[in-house]
């Protein structure tokens, strides 16, 4: 079978265009366009950097031999994220230097006196041996460089499996393939740093929430990871994994309107007090009550149901079973399992096997069995996420001044 024409090339590059525009997610755009492009030039194996503050980023890299040898598995863990300055140090980044397209039919006949070098180490590292190199600037409207885009090994239409030059028709073709990347990119770039300050507006309101009842921002961190743990062991999409992530740090919200005498109380809560307490589940989905937004939505249904029970015990409504929104019912076994796990101001943490079993114990009456057991059956990654988001003593200490300062503007305000 012959190469395509270049008319049938731009018709797939027209495709692949229209093919980008429509996926928003940095990490799978990336991985999209360097597949389309080892396709439209035959290429075994390729790499995309990203340009920022004078370094090269390494983002994604594909080799289709190696993938057919080691499996996928293996091929990522080869692939450590790295960066590198712009420089004539490298190939990438002479490419990102002087924004020229490098077309080398054979890196090891590279001149030793030329303005690039080829290193060879993670050929030698990986058993793979690279010959012909097509390598590209990824340039935005403004003619800066955004990435380089690095293909490897032109096959042959033989079934040699044999290396080949790459047609210098094919400069042209992925050049423009790199220029429509670009805007992808950028479109993507915005749509994450849109999504992060939503994120970081909420992880901030929900910090407020835990301040005024004395708990860490890592009580949070660590809730909302347990949340997503479970949401993708129940098989979600990466979608739904990272709403429940963003909606179940608004969980207590609603404390923001609970009176400190009643939130910050040292001893026991009288009937009354507790009653008000249970009040900021209402609290919390009237304050984000008829938003439009899914994840205000979501968080709507996790501050309102985080304390449901299973058996229909819990507060505010008392639903029972699937009564209670799935993600009520992941929250509160995320949220359980923290408070008891770990130290507070006034407490000590309880024990690991403490902790389990008393989760064990509320198997069908606080927890919902499936999720319980999909919890318990993941606990290295439970334990993985504790110490990433552990607190530390200063956190601590906090809430201590904290607490003081409030102290000392209740008795001036007594004095008054």
């Amino acid at each position: 079978m012959g190469r395509s024409s270049l008319a049938e090339d731009f018709e797939k590059l027209l495709n692949v265009g229209i093919a980008l525009s429509s996926i928003h997610d940095l990490e799978k755009l990336l991985d999209l366009i360097l597949k389309e492009a080892r396709r439209l030039t035959r290429a075994d194996a390729g790499t995309l950097y990203l340009a920022k503050d004078g370094q090269l980023i390494f983002k994604v890299s594909q080799c289709q031999s190696l993938t057919e040898r080691w499996g996928e598995a293996r091929m990522r863990q080869m692939y450590e994220s790295f960066s590198m300055p712009i420089s004539r140090e490298s190939i990438a980044g002479y490419v990102a230097l002087t924004k020229d397209v490098l077309n080398i039919a054979d890196v090891r006949e590279i001149r030793s006196d030329a303005s690039y070098h080829y290193n060879p180490s993670w050929d030698e590292r990986a058993g793979y041996v690279t010959r012909s190199m097509l390598v590209v600037p990824m340039l935005n409207r403004e003619g800066n460089v955004a990435g380089v885009l690095q293909l490897i090994n032109a096959m042959s239409d033989s079934d040699d499996g044999k290396a080949i030059p790459f047609p210098a028709k094919q400069e042209k073709l992925v050049s423009s393939l790199a220029s429509q990347a670009v805007v992808a990119i950028e479109n993507a770039e915005l749509t994450d740093d849109l999504k992060q300050a939503h994120l970081d507006t909420i992880f901030r309101l929900g910090v407020a929430a835990e301040y005024r009842d004395r708990e860490t921002a890592n009580h949070i961190k660590r809730m909302s990871q347990y949340c997503a743990l479970i949401a993708e062991n129940l098989g979600w999409s990466g979608e739904e994994v990272d709403m429940i992530l963003r909606s179940s740090l608004m969980h207590d919200v609603g404390k923001l309107g609970i009176p400190d005498s009643i939130l910050q109380k040292p001893g026991r809560l009288t009937p009354e007090e507790r009653h008000i307490m249970e009040y900021h589940t209402i609290i919390g989905g009237n304050i984000m009550k008829g938003s439009k937004a899914a994840v205000v939505k979501q968080s709507r249904i996790v501050a309102i149901t985080h304390h449901e029970k299973f058996d229909g015990t819990g507060y505010p409504r008392g639903l029972k079973g699937e009564e209670i929104p799935i993600a009520g019912r992941i929250t509160i076994l995320a949220d359980v399992f923290d408070a008891l796990s770990s130290k507070r101001v006034y407490k000590e943490a309880l024990a690991e096997d403490d902790v389990l079993r008393i989760l064990r114990e509320g198997r069908g009456s606080f927890f919902d069995p499936k999720i319980l057991d999909i919890f318990l059956d993941n606990l290295e990654a439970v334990r993985k996420i504790q110490s990433r988001y552990m607190d530390r003593e200063e956190d601590f200490d906090k809430f201590k001044n904290l607490n003081r300062l409030v102290i000392e503007e209740e008795e001036k305000v007594k004095k008054a």
